[in-house]
């Protein structure tokens, strides 16, 4: 359980070891707490279990993944993972007060004071009894799930912005979690379960019926979001991009595709699809029946499209056409691929029972998410801009939109991230290649990855020598762009967004591409003045 999840302090203490001399007045108050704990039999089915331990007549005080917060009367899950095994921290849970742990593997000699549950897979079991432990959260909010390479945060915010009006709408993603009645900043684009149906079950308490989330394909594979009731699902583009993760494009679209297809557990109500990208025709074939199937895209056979689009550097119009009628849209975002947002959407609203003609209006006073072509403005004379934009598709997206708007040059700052897949780099450094005038190539997050390594990946996609150099630094990259920027030019800082740290190794670091722009740019403005 995540730090700002709030755990059942009372039962916490009710668990603690009993003080000497505890009073006779003190012990019928203890069993009262008890005996309205939840108990293990509560969220175990018999068919759901290998292999008990100890009995299931137990009271816990809350359940937890991570031994490091177990608190007196956990239930501990003891979870397979990809570098550590949650198995070997099995002995410091119960140190810490775990009274019962959950594992796929059969436990040898186990302490005699804990029940140990075997299951077949520790990561299902994991989602369904968190969805019972926060009784059922997905079933009283219209849960909204947003899938895709690209375009997942601007538009689930996109959604969030539209819906929003006489109730509140929670929402899970990348920058932030807003449970509701308080945003957190977020940790993982697609928490656990365990952390998934406790911030669900927080909007639900705060008064929200509504919440929009994305939903990785980690997440997805990862058992997250198993058997959460979504009442729509869209579905933005697939492109080449955790590949370190999946080995192909192939399977990377199977797990995408689980999400429509009920792959996790329960299929959605309405499933919202792309017909512009190739992955999006070939999952709106495989839409199973009793799901209903909205399209959206240019694509003339879309059911919901963008006609007469006109692209401008400060603002995007278009022609807006869905079943009901027809629209003028005018919205602050920019480029084709924000259009593609802007539509998935209005589809998912209209496919929700929006009242389209009251939704229109709040297209322009969205402008638009943090790190998401978010405009850098302090007074220079030319324009900057940050994107999180660090796949070589994004990369082209971006750049092939600010290439038709920009008068003068087009500069990128950009990076590979490190421990990732490798075989995007060439790729990236091609795309940039292709459509700056100049680019700085430099650090992103290395994490455990030589820079050096990275940036001999990223050397194989060099098609023009002498329109790229290599940084270290990113800092400094920045620095000697915004030096080189002239009047009329257009500078794309890529890679991190709305990121405000740096991965090195095991070392975090505060780095913000926006603050540090507005640094350097106060510090050269002082220095000319």
């Amino acid at each position: 359980m995540i730090a700002y999840l709030p755990q059942n302090y009372t039962l916490i203490h009710a668990f603690r070891p009993r003080p000497h001399g505890l009073t006779q007045a003190g012990r019928p108050v203890r069993r009262r707490i008890f005996k309205m704990a939840p108990k293990l039999q509560d969220f175990f089915p018999a068919d759901e279990v290998a292999a008990v331990k100890g009995g299931l007549d137990r009271p816990i005080s809350g359940l937890t993944m991570d031994s490091r917060r177990v608190v007196p009367g956990s239930l501990f899950f003891a979870l397979p993972g990809l570098r550590t095994d949650g198995a070997a921290f099995i002995d410091e849970a119960i140190n810490r007060g775990a009274v019962a742990v959950v594992t796929q593997k059969p436990v040898t000699l186990p302490h005699s004071k804990v029940t140990f549950i075997q299951v077949a897979d520790a990561r299902a079991t994991l989602a369904r009894v968190a969805q019972r432990y926060y009784r059922f959260p997905d079933r009283e909010l219209e849960v909204v799930g947003v899938t895709g390479t690209n375009g997942k945060t601007t538009v689930t915010h996109l959604i969030k912005h539209l819906l929003n009006g006489d109730q509140r709408v929670g929402l899970i993603g990348t920058v932030s979690y807003d449970l509701g009645t308080r945003t957190v900043p977020s940790y993982k684009t697609t928490p656990e379960s365990l952390d998934i149906f406790g911030m669900l079950a927080q909007m639900r308490d705060a008064g929200c019926r509504q919440a929009v989330m994305e939903v990785s394909s980690h997440g997805i594979d990862q058992q997250r979001v198993r058997g959460l009731h979504f009442s729509a699902v869209v579905f933005t583009n697939l492109t080449r991009d955790h590949l370190d993760y999946h080995k192909s494009l192939d399977a990377y679209f199977e797990v995408k595709s689980r999400l429509f297809a009920g792959g996790t557990g329960a299929p959605p109500r309405v499933a919202v699809i792309n017909l512009d990208d190739p992955h999006g025709r070939q999952l709106a074939e495989k839409i199973p029946p009793g799901v209903r199937l909205v399209t959206f895209g240019e694509n003339p056979a879309a059911a919901v499209r963008a006609e007469a689009v006109n692209l401008e550097f400060k603002r995007s119009t278009f022609r807006f056409v869905w079943p009901g009628g027809a629209a003028d849209v005018e919205s602050p975002l920019i480029g084709r691929y924000n259009v593609s947002n802007l539509l998935a959407a209005l589809a998912t609203c209209c496919a929700l029972g929006g009242d389209v003609a009251a939704l229109l209006p709040k297209l322009r006073s969205f402008k638009s998410v943090a790190g998401r072509m978010e405009r850098i403005e302090e007074g220079q004379p030319f324009n900057v801009l940050v994107d999180y934009a660090h796949t070589d598709d994004a990369l082209q997206n971006a750049l092939g939109m600010l290439r038709a708007v920009t008068p003068g040059r087009l500069l990128v700052v950009f990076g590979c991230g490190g421990n990732r897949d490798r075989t995007k780099r060439p790729l990236m450094t091609r795309a940039v290649q292709a459509l700056a005038d100049f680019a700085w190539a430099t650090a992103d997050n290395p994490r455990n990855e030589p820079l050096a390594q990275i940036f001999a990946d990223m050397k194989q996609g060099v098609t023009t020598p002498g329109k790229i150099t290599f940084i270290d630094e990113r800092r400094r990259a920045i620095s000697l762009a915004l030096d080189a920027a002239r009047p009329g030019d257009c500078l794309l800082i890529a890679g991190k967004g709305h990121e405000s740290y740096q991965e090195f190794a095991d070392t975090v670091i505060p780095f913000d591409d926006r603050q540090v722009v507005r640094e350097l740019i106060a510090v050269k403005q002082i220095k000319e003045g």
